[in-house]
């Protein structure tokens, strides 16, 4: 069988059944569960990443369009070999991570069975 893409920068070794970084190939977490348990987990503040929109004097607050922390959290995963993002999810404080892709593993080989890389 082969690695079969299912986002931009996730696959599945469906031989494995190991989730895969599409840029390193690196096996992340068992394809049975979630792979954003194998990531790295970085919650950046959303300032960081949206920065002021509007400049203004440095004696003031300055404008941006960042969602206000105690509405909303930004969580980036990152593949652990080669530091490669690989979603990120915006949430409630205190909402668990969301578990977004859920395969039926066992039909997915049934459909790439015979298929070679």
């Amino acid at each position: 069988m082969k690695r079969i893409p299912i986002t931009e920068t996730v696959e599945i070794d469906l031989d494995k059944e190991m989730w895969c970084c599409s840029q390193c190939h690196a096996e992340i977490h068992p394809a049975r569960e979630p792979y954003v348990k194998g990531c790295l987990v970085y919650e950046r503040p959303a300032a960081e990443i949206y920065g002021p929109a509007i400049p203004v004097k440095s004696n003031s607050a300055s404008i941006s369009y960042a969602p206000q922390p105690d509405f909303m959290r930004v969580v980036e995963f990152y593949c652990p070999e080669c530091g490669s993002l690989m979603t990120v999810q915006y949430l409630p404080p205190g909402h668990p991570i969301t578990l977004e892709i859920e395969l039926d593993i066992d039909k997915l080989k049934k459909k790439h069975a015979g298929s070679s890389k």
